[in-house]
């Protein structure tokens, strides 16, 4: 149970006029001023911060309009992903509307592997560029930042990762982790810094207010997909620009028809679109093109006209279902080794590798191990005497700050806390392990390893009545730093034996002070030999809305049960 002051919980509820479960839920999650909450429940796009406090702004936007207006080149340097995909698209786009001569150049994920790397040079010289902007990485690129000043190219850097040991000596660094960055808003992504970057071009260009607010519309559709995608905390700023990107995008055509595409082979047309469709459908079909084959396919979708964009969006469709397939075997081969090995059972963190398996997809897969065996995971792709691990982490443990104890074994490294990337010589794998290990065995404990749910508030039936779900609803978007919420129930009775779906899902019929409600424990077929008709249980769920045939009805999505005393 999250900890709950209830004097303060009354207080907040009185105050913002809210049903007390929310107030609770609010507190527990440490927004317990009045003002934090009123924003956090209503925020606005009108609440977004200055642009210009964002350090290097001023310096960046000069120079962008020096190069517009003397016809200079500008290149645009982005990273293969999604959030590095739609940074492209909207900064490219911006840069056109500006009439800037503007060209893009994103690395090839299995060539060049991830970030700007200093012969990458030959790339600007080539295309004559005189202005670099980098986005979604460049934040350790010192080398090709040195090499560019050589040739008389300047270097604006717009990033969200952590830097290295020095800052890369660029004309502009626009990074909001940076200490001194000024910026309030620290947990940006990649195309959320791109989105600064691009409002104060229109406020430097004096853009008719009119015209702004149609352009602020048209991005923030593609800030909430890149923001998403890229598993960015649903706080401050981020949880504005999702929360209205959302919006935008739900239910409507769009004038973008490689969106309209995209959209339409997702199976979202018409629909209303939610962060778990940017999740699980939007972003994974972008994704796919960096992932498969070249990223190029997916800016080009965004700037393509019917019928190039529908064939585009089939091409990514495509490049998906091949991405989910070999997701699948490389899953399938990872889990046998780890319960052949008993791996789980002898390490706090699980390092895989195989020279088979996809370099673009081993991130996706260690995510799903990393909850399925509840530690961190790094997987290895190898080739050609080089080792690329992705991996992804628990919240109780840093990655970033293991790869950084055994950096001297890297070629390259970066990354999150909770994510992140590394290349080293095949020869040296070993000797990461092993230091890996050492390195989670001191910082996890057992108990950071227990599968936890963590409960927001305790919610009888009766409470859960329409002023209630309308605030709940106010609560979305849901990720990161926000996640669904969690209610808890006692006394709670089972009515009627469980039924299975698909032999998969387990559906209940609860009741409780004389009301009776639906629950569905997903993924929890192990649950029914274990509830019995008549069970009094405690239960923890999500309620939310579900339609069917046309008809809402509330349901609660099960998180867990404990058994009670039976009736």
């Amino acid at each position: 149970m999250r900890p709950c002051d209830e004097q303060a919980a009354a207080r907040l509820a009185a105050e913002l006029i809210i049903p007390l479960p929310i107030a609770r839920l609010l507190i527990g999650r440490k927004i317990s001023d009045p003002a934090a909450a009123r924003m956090f429940l209503h925020g606005t796009l009108d609440d977004l911060h200055d642009p210009f406090l964002l350090g290097g702004m001023n310096e960046a936007v000069e120079r962008i309009f020096r190069a517009v207006e003397g016809g200079e080149r500008i290149l645009i340097f982005g990273d293969y992903d999604v959030d590095g995909v739609l940074s492209v698209v909207m900064l490219r786009e911006t840069l056109k509307s500006l009439n800037a001569h503007v060209d893009h150049f994103i690395p090839e994920r299995l060539k060049d592997g991830y970030g700007i790397k200093d012969e990458h040079i030959g790339v600007a010289v080539e295309r004559g560029a005189k202005l670099i902007i980098s986005v979604d990485c460049g934040i350790k690129s010192n080398g090709f930042v040195r090499a560019a000043r050589e040739k008389g190219i300047d270097v604006i850097i717009t990033d969200h990762h952590l830097p290295g040991p020095e800052l890369p000596e660029a004309l502009a660094v626009l990074d909001p982790v940076l200490d001194g960055s000024g910026y309030p808003d620290r947990n940006l992504a990649g195309v959320g810094v791109a989105f600064k970057l691009i409002q104060a071009l229109q406020e430097r260009a004096q853009m008719d207010p009119q015209k702004k607010s149609e352009l602020v519309r048209s991005y923030i559709k593609l800030v909430s997909i890149g923001t998403v995608s890229d598993v960015a905390k649903l706080t401050g700023e981020n949880r504005i620009l999702v929360k209205y990107g959302l919006r935008e995008l739900s239910g409507r055509r769009h004038r973008n028809h490689g969106l309209n595409c995209l959209i339409d082979v997702a199976g979202l047309t018409g629909k209303k679109i939610t962060e778990a469709d940017i999740g699980f459908r939007l972003g994974p079909r972008i994704n796919a093109a960096g992932r498969m084959k070249s990223a190029d396919d997916a800016v080009n979708l965004f700037f393509s006209e019917s019928p190039e964009a529908a064939r585009l969006a089939a091409e990514l469709d495509r490049h998906n279902a091949q991405r989910q397939s070999a997701e699948k075997r490389i899953y399938d081969q990872a889990c046998a080794r780890i319960e052949k090995g008993g791996l789980d059972k002898k390490h706090k963190i699980l390092i895989l590798g195989c020279p088979d398996w996809h370099r673009g997809i081993i991130g996706i897969v260690a995510s799903k191990l990393k909850e399925d065996y509840g530690r961190p995971v790094i997987l290895f792709a190898c080739d050609d005497g080089t080792a690329y691990g992705s991996g992804r982490s628990i919240p109780e443990f840093s990655l970033i700050n293991c790869l950084y104890e055994c950096r001297n074994l890297f070629l390259t490294y970066g990354g999150h806390e909770l994510a992140a990337g590394c290349t080293l010589r095949l020869e040296d794998l070993p000797g990461f392990k092993s230091k890996a290990n050492g390195v989670a065995e001191a910082n996890i404990s057992d108990e950071d390893l227990r599968r936890k749910i963590v409960i927001d508030a305790k919610l009888d039936f009766g409470e859960i009545d329409p002023p209630f779900l309308e605030h709940l609803e106010l609560l979305a978007p849901f990720g990161v730093g926000n996640p669904r919420p969690v209610f808890f129930s006692e006394e709670v009775e089972v009515v009627g034996p469980p039924r299975m779906l698909k032999g998969k899902y387990a559906k209940f019929l609860f009741r409780q002070g004389g009301r009776t409600i639906e629950g569905i424990g997903w993924d929890k077929s192990s649950w029914d030999p274990l509830v019995k008709a008549g069970d009094r249980v405690q239960a923890a769920f999500s309620p939310q809305i579900s339609t069917y045939l046309g008809l809402e009805q509330l349901t609660l999505k099960l998180a867990g049960m404990k058994s009670g005393v039976q009736k």
